[in-house]
């Protein structure tokens, strides 16, 4: 692995490869929590299609999303990430899924159920997305299509609420000479992309389909650190921070991803900093993965 510099880094658009993340916000940061972790992997190119060199048919990968409450880390709720090969419209690709929920205990304070379904082409490019979530008393499916024409991408959204409302689906559609992704398609191709060429410092902007709005993001490089999963195992990992900015431009750190540093690239942890706690998910478990796992430097004994 090559060695990295800690330096001050440069700013990126998302034409050059750019990292994902997501916006958590207020008592819908557990949903969210996964959704942003798997946008975080690595590097995403501005083409739509990219080669996969990360993953196969059969992967799934486990999680354990814990919040801290009076200085004691509480396991609150699992999630599961799986892909599969499918077939959309006619063209052929993969399937993932990622289904999250909250615990019963859990539930008396928040209660989610989340499964958020992507279908992409063999090439990674983006074509349909949709997560239906019951987060508290909000319960919505949020949709988005994409295409592809006139040198440009296109996204389709729609949000739509499954109970009883007099609330109309919300629908916009947005183009962008960058590519479009949205919370797992970005996953699929980022992991692809290999990240020796970042620098400590270096800053990247993208645009992120939300399901009712495309917003710009930014993401930071950290460099690499060690750190222990659910399975019992150590992680190399590289690190990065997602970060939001204030009207007087003052940076805020809201979530650290820790990405294991091999051919696989998945996240091994992520930490939220919430106004009223701090929230992390771990890994706990993989099965089906491509590459061998040569980011552990420590195995549970």
């Amino acid at each position: 692995m090559k060695t990295r510099r800690t330096e001050t880094g440069t700013e990126t658009e998302a034409a050059r490869p750019a990292a994902m993340a997501g916006k958590g916000t207020g008592r819908r940061w557990m949903a969210f929590l996964m959704g942003v972790m798997l946008m975080a992997a690595q590097y995403a190119a501005a083409q739509c299609t990219a080669r996969n060199t990360a993953f196969l048919p059969g992967e799934q990968v486990s999680y354990d999303l814990m919040f801290n409450w009076k200085f004691i880390w509480i396991k609150v709720g699992d999630a599961v990430l799986t892909t599969d090969k499918a077939v959309y419209e006619g063209k052929d690709g993969y399937c993932f899924r990622l289904k999250s929920h909250t615990s019963k205990r859990a539930d008396f304070f928040f209660k989610m159920r989340d499964t958020l379904t992507c279908y992409v082409t063999d090439r990674l490019e983006p074509l349909y997305f949709c997560k239906a979530a019951e987060e508290g008393k909000r319960h919505t499916k949020d949709e988005n299509w994409f295409s592809y024409h006139d040198g440009q991408s296109h996204v389709k959204q729609r949000r739509t609420w499954y109970k009883p409302s007099d609330r109309e689906p919300q629908e916009m559609e947005y183009s962008d000479s960058r590519c479009i992704f949205d919370m797992l398609s970005i996953l699929g191709q980022a992991r692809s992309w290999n990240p020796d060429d970042f620098k400590v410092g270096d800053k990247v902007h993208f645009p992120m389909a939300t399901g009712r709005r495309v917003e710009q993001q930014t993401l930071i490089y950290r460099g690499v650190e060690n750190v222990e999963a659910k399975d019992g195992n150590t992680y190399r990992c590289l690190v990065f921070s997602f970060v939001e900015y204030d009207k007087e431009g003052k940076e805020t750190e809201v979530i650290t991803f820790f990405i294991s540093d091999d051919d696989n690239h998945l996240p091994i942890r992520l930490d939220m900093y919430l106004s009223f706690g701090s929230a992390k998910a771990f890994l706990n478990g993989v099965s089906g993965n491509r590459h061998p796992m040569t980011s552990i430097v420590a195995k549970k004994e």
